[in-house]
């Protein structure tokens, strides 16, 4: 009986500290058979875990559209030499998404150009599965 309870309590334990990481999404809402390329102003830059977020108003044709792009982590985007400093509301920017899959206004930010010329890159896990475009909103 005691064996019973001490296997019990182990496959507890195994999948109770499983659930952290089944809960985490993968890269699938995402397109990867394209980029699109945003120009606008950012609205709001959150350096959150578990991802940076950057929100963007991006002026077309039919009025201005509003754009929320996820990053990676910020533990992440600091070992290639991000900071939190880099990015401001007001700014304008270009960005380089993957978007989402579902035609919201949203995406993976891949690339961003700052209001000051400097092109950066994020440190995408699988980054080479996104196939680059010309296409813009």
């Amino acid at each position: 009986m005691k064996k019973l309870a001490v296997c019990g309590a182990s496959l507890f334990y195994l999948f109770a500290s499983s659930a952290p990481a089944l809960a985490h999404h993968s890269f699938a809402m995402f397109d990867h058979s394209r980029s699109v390329t945003l120009k606008g102003e950012v609205t709001k830059f959150q350096w959150t875990n578990p991802h940076a977020i950057l929100e963007i108003d991006v002026p077309g044709a039919s009025g201005v559209q509003h754009f929320t792009l996820e990053l990676t982590s910020i533990n992440m985007m600091q070992r290639v030499g991000w900071r939190s400093t880099f990015i401001k509301a007001g700014d304008t920017v270009k960005a380089v998404m993957a978007p989402l899959v579902n035609g919201a206004n949203g995406g993976l930010l891949l690339e961003i150009t700052l209001a000051d010329g400097k092109t950066l890159q994020l440190p995408v896990p699988a980054a080479a599965t996104f196939k680059r475009t010309s296409g813009s909103e």
